[in-house]
């Protein structure tokens, strides 16, 4: 699999340079997702531009690190603008996959969803009951 990345805090960008989205490439990007995520990467942005075609193979790796990135919650978020590649996606019924036409757009979603965490988690705090309780009859 031919690619870049760059790692920031918040997330790692993937750039493809590939055609195809195959076996081989599912394979690696498999690898190299699964790494980002023992590095700590929740968020992982990955540039498809190039990719005219994904198979299965693909499918199903897209599928399973989606999930992951949502376990850890974070995001996978694909950039493309081709619509034939966009429709594929869409028709593979991949639970909350994000697909967004620009890289600066995907940085946004991801700066977007660490704030709603970063919400949600103040709103738990404030919310917590789990403290102790006292006794009105003592």
């Amino acid at each position: 699999m031919n690619y870049t990345i760059e790692k920031n805090e918040q997330f790692a960008l993937i750039r493809l340079a590939e055609s195809e989205f195959g076996e081989d490439v599912s394979t690696t990007f498999e690898m190299l997702s699964r790494s980002l995520f023992r590095e700590g990467y929740s968020n992982v942005i990955v540039d498809v531009a190039p990719v005219e075609t994904v198979d299965q193979a693909g499918i199903t790796t897209i599928r399973r690190i989606n999930r992951q990135c949502i376990n850890e919650v974070g995001l996978l978020i694909l950039v493309t603008k081709n619509e034939d590649l966009i429709t594929v996606l869409d028709s593979a019924n991949i639970s909350d996959l994000t697909i967004l036409p620009t890289v600066e757009e995907a940085v946004d979603a991801v700066f977007m969803n660490e704030l709603e965490n970063d919400f949600r988690s103040e709103e738990d705090d404030e919310y917590d009951i789990g403290g102790s309780v006292g006794n009105a009859d003592a």
